[in-house]
């Protein structure tokens, strides 16, 4: 039995979209690792001390020679490596042991142009002999320019989301409805336009706390005194999407998780990465600029007819299974739907 080493970006994380999109590369690795040990190491905390690394001891032996390393998901690359709090907290002193390293639905924050040390640090620790899988091209791109092999396989969270599944959606509304805000994209004006149209359309109406700020802000709004309000876990989100429900808001790996549970959502699109996810993966968005024909879209029949290329997809998982073809349109009833 071999180790493989999956690298967690949802530990130390502020933001419960991280938990999401772990639990779909858990789901979606379990495939390829599943005669092997996995093993979990942060990336948004330290995972070693340089002393451990300059020492060898045993346990980062351990962690160094896995057959495998993937970095699971999330807006990881940065285009500064020396900033004071990098998405993927590894520097020269202590990224030894992650040499290897093979990016799973990762994609690259703001900037134009990477640095020298960033792509040092880069060409050190990722691996030069697989292909990397991320989930859009600018990403793509920047990878290759470094010299490395990438594919363009979106986000893990949207994988299952086959058109076979898609047809299992609903297309008309439901009776409930639970959306989200985002607390560091505010617009006081638009999101109460959102929550008077959703108190206008919903006799039940659920907001999911996806960071802990998203609360505070909510609370600065009118009309909300029949608003439940859920838990900020994603067992809590669960709880509610296994209900006739719809999921309408802003953040978007929730409505990416909606989806994934059958439901009917309306992503609010607030930023160019939920904007160009939308328009490349043709999922149901509203910009946020035009909500004044929201409760239009909410009585209309909606289709969800997410676009993915499951060939690239399967192309990348086959590199770790010589010869075999990943399945990605399991069954519900034998494999279950996260």
């Amino acid at each position: 039995m071999d180790n493989v080493l999956l690298l967690d970006t949802s530990v130390g994380s502020l933001n419960k979209g991280d938990d999401i999109i772990m639990k779909c590369v858990r789901y979606h690795l379990a495939e390829i690792t599943k005669n092997d040990y996995l093993l979990t190491l942060p990336t948004h905390v330290s995972p070693f001390h340089w002393y451990q690394v300059a020492r060898r001891s045993n346990r980062v032996k351990v962690y160094s020679e896995a057959k495998h390393k993937f970095v699971g998901g999330s807006n990881l690359l940065t285009m500064d490596m020396l900033t004071h709090f990098p998405q993927w907290n590894i520097n020269v002193f202590n990224c030894g042991p992650l040499k290897g390293s093979i990016l799973f639905g990762v994609g690259a924050g703001a900037g134009n142009k990477i640095n020298r040390y960033t792509k040092m640090l880069y060409k050190k620790v990722l691996s030069h002999d697989f292909t990397h899988s991320v989930r859009d091209e600018r990403t793509k791109r920047l990878l290759e320019d470094m010299g490395f092999k990438a594919m363009n396989t979106g986000c893990a969270s949207l994988w299952i989301l086959t058109p076979e599944f898609c047809k299992e959606i609903p297309t008309q509304k439901a009776d409930s409805v639970i959306f989200t805000l985002t607390h560091h994209a505010k617009d006081n004006q638009c999101d109460q336009l959102l929550i008077n149209v959703l108190n206008r359309n919903y006799k039940n109406i659920y907001f999911w706390i996806q960071d802990k700020k998203d609360l505070n802000y909510f609370n600065t709004f009118d009309n909300t005194e029949n608003i439940k309000i859920v838990p900020p876990t994603v067992e809590a989100f669960e709880n509610v999407l296994n209900t006739n429900v719809d999921y309408i808001g802003t953040r978007l790996h929730g409505g990416i998780y909606a989806m994934r549970h059958k439901k009917r959502a309306i992503i609010i699109g607030i930023d160019e990465r939920a904007r160009g996810m939308s328009e490349t993966y043709n999922l149901n968005q509203i910009d946020r600029n035009d909500l004044n024909n929201l409760e239009e879209i909410i009585n209309s029949t909606i289709v969800t007819d997410v676009n993915l290329n499951f060939n690239i997809i399967n192309n990348w998982l086959n590199q770790f299974i010589p010869k075999q073809k990943i399945e990605l349109d399991m069954e519900p009833e034998t494999r279950g739907v996260i």
